[in-house]
């Protein structure tokens, strides 16, 4: 870890359109039968202008094209975005612009025209490797068909990467690391292993709350996330961030500006932003529900809900949230960046002692992260702390 790693600037698209609504997901995700792609268009390059004129000489390090399902986009809107964001802003020299992608829209005509319009990084949904695993998440894909899209997406794009849901009912450590082989297999250089979690307002939450959806406990959960970093650390794919493991260099730079509270524009219904304009640091969020995010932007050029400046204890907050998932922690220089203070003016003492003292958070000349132990109690440390 460096005194002072690369925050970067992203720019963040978020397109809200699934093919179906998964009963786990809590994302700003809709179905619709019909989209008028050239009416989208022009409305996410009319909020992709209006804050662009806000960060005007900005270098560009990152865009991530996220949802819903953005490779249901016409690679015609993605390209624009593209390009509309080169005039806007200098473009870094290893720019990395990332495309989700179900499998089920993985198409090897579509992703030529992706990497054609200006994408070099892929992130797959593939969600597990075992039909009845699908069939539970309610994914529209078979285990043949993951398979199929990581083919295509090996072939067209350097960078890739996919996502696994772990910790679903009745699995056991010994077919997590099953399933695990199998991923380790298909060599990507990036996994996200993400927890099983009910959200509150998704069907998963509904089916729990009449009994009928049953997780595992914290003790199986645990012994399953302690599963995962053996196998993955083994493999040379340690976890940089509490969910995501890559192999040195394929970290994901986009979700590093999040997780480094770098800044990042964001447009499309529900996006949210982060920008520091001159002595202050904003939190921007757009119009959630798609159709009133539309008319809003064509009215107005943009469709802002909230544009409020962050107080320091703000943004100290919001860093320690963020930065504490990386195993690399937040720096002094971030802090002092951030806030004016240090470390030690900000936290109450005696927090920091006991979680120091009982192996949770580790603190030093550099600055402060949590232990192995307590990233699997981040929750808990942060509560503490905030």
């Amino acid at each position: 870890m460096t005194d002072a790693p690369e925050r970067g600037f992203g720019l963040y698209v978020h397109w809200p359109f699934c093919l179906s609504k998964c009963p786990y997901c809590d994302f700003n995700s809709h179905v619709r039968e019909n989209i008028d792609q050239a009416r989208w268009r022009g409305a996410l390059l009319a909020e992709l202008d209006h804050y662009a004129e806000q960060t005007q000489g900005r270098r560009l390090t990152s865009i991530f094209f996220g949802g819903g399902t953005p490779s249901l986009m016409a690679p015609e809107t993605v390209g624009a975005a593209i390009e509309r964001a080169q005039e806007h802003w200098r473009f870094a020299r290893d720019m990395e612009i990332t495309l989700e992608a179900n499998p089920t829209s993985v198409e090897a005509g579509r992703f030529a025209a992706f990497r054609g319009a200006g994408i070099n990084r892929v992130s797959l949904g593939v969600q597990a490797f075992d039909d009845t695993a699908l069939a539970f998440l309610g994914r529209q894909h078979s285990a043949a068909e993951a398979g199929q899209a990581l083919d295509i997406a090996r072939r067209h794009f350097a960078r890739w990467s996919f996502d696994l849901i772990y910790a679903r009912p009745g699995q056991d450590v010994a077919t997590w690391r099953a399933e695990l082989a199998r991923a380790l297999a298909e060599g990507a250089g990036h996994l996200s292993l993400y927890q099983l979690t009910v959200e509150e307002g998704t069907a998963f939450h509904g089916a729990a709350r009449r009994g009928e959806l049953e997780v595992p406990g914290e003790a199986q959960a645990t012994r399953l996330y302690e599963a995962t970093q053996e196998v993955l650390d083994a493999a040379g794919m340690p976890a940089y961030e509490i969910s995501n493991h890559a192999r040195p260099g394929a970290e994901s730079r986009h979700n590093l500006t999040y997780w480094r509270y770098g800044d990042y524009a964001g447009v499309g219904p529900g996006a949210h932003g982060r920008l520091a304009l001159g002595e202050r640091k904003v939190a921007t969020r757009q119009h959630r529900a798609p159709e009133a995010w539309l008319a809003a932007v064509e009215r107005d050029g943009h469709a802002t809900r909230t544009h409020r400046t962050l107080s320091r204890a703000d943004r100290f907050a919001e860093l320690l949230m963020m930065g504490l998932r990386l195993s690399e922690g937040v720096t002094r220089t971030a802090v002092r960046r951030e806030t004016g203070q240090d470390i030690e003016d900000l936290l109450p003492a005696r927090e920091l002692d006991a979680l120091t003292e009982g192996g949770f958070l580790e603190l030093d000349a550099r600055g402060i992260r949590v232990s192995p132990a307590g990233r699997l109690r981040l929750n808990a440390v942060l509560a503490r702390l905030l």
